[in-house]
């Protein structure tokens, strides 16, 4: 098909039926600006796929004429007035080598999470420690002192505390929580995530209850104030 043709034919055709751009424009709801540049085979100014055939419908429909017939002078025309396809540039083979630096980082991001975990695990320890030989010079406590618990929590965990044989506390404790207790004998603690919980007896720090993220558990008795190593508590 010529150039031109198809730009004639539609003004052509919409002329002789004596519809205006603006009457056709508000029939199919195509603004004025796409009706002309269909008119003028602006392609530039017109969309493509199916916006430019529902047009192109939508346009015949209204006019009376054949859908398929002008699609196929639309198709024909825009086609000639299409670019040619540049060639597909080559893709390069992705290097075999890329996830190296992916593995490395991940490694190295492993390895930092592990030493601060160990770190703090062992600061804890340290901590501990110096506490009780700090306290070891103070007087031993009468073995009629009542023993005094204070439980405070890190992390949401799971924490009972059983004291002369009696339950005071079977729930959920979260992060930021401070529990004090009282008993004659012994305290019986436990919990799901040892390293969230830190425990002072009679104000002075205990141990952790075992590594973290793992369930532990310890028995404070009146043996406990009066050893200088406050680590020596009954499992």
């Amino acid at each position: 098909m010529a150039r031109g043709k198809f730009g004639e034919r539609l003004k052509r055709e919409r002329e002789l039926r004596e519809v205006s751009l603006d009457e056709l424009s508000k029939a199919t709801r195509i603004s004025n600006r796409f009706l002309l540049a269909l008119e003028n085979e602006d392609w530039g100014k017109l969309p493509g796929g199916v916006f430019g055939h529902g047009f192109v419908r939508s346009i015949a429909r209204y006019l009376g004429l054949s859908e398929e017939a002008l699609l196929g002078e639309y198709d024909s025309a825009r086609a000639e007035n299409l670019p040619s396809t540049p060639p597909k540039p080559e893709q390069p083979i992705p290097s075999s080598s890329r996830w190296i630096p992916a593995v490395v980082f991940l490694g190295g991001l492993l390895l930092l999470v592990l030493i601060f975990y160990s770190g703090r695990y062992g600061w804890r320890h340290i901590g501990a420690y110096r506490a009780a030989k700090q306290s070891a010079a103070a007087p031993a406590p009468s073995a009629d002192v009542p023993l005094e618990l204070s439980v405070s929590t890190s992390a949401a965990t799971h924490v009972r505390v059983i004291a002369d044989d009696k339950v005071l506390l079977d729930s959920q404790v979260y992060a930021g929580d401070t529990r004090h207790f009282t008993a004659k004998r012994q305290f019986d603690v436990t919990a799901t995530n040892s390293a969230a919980v830190l425990l002072q007896l009679n104000g002075r720090p205990m141990a952790p209850l075992g590594p973290p993220g793992t369930f532990g558990r310890m028995v404070y008795t009146q043996k406990d104030l009066r050893q200088a190593n406050g680590g020596d508590s009954k499992p």
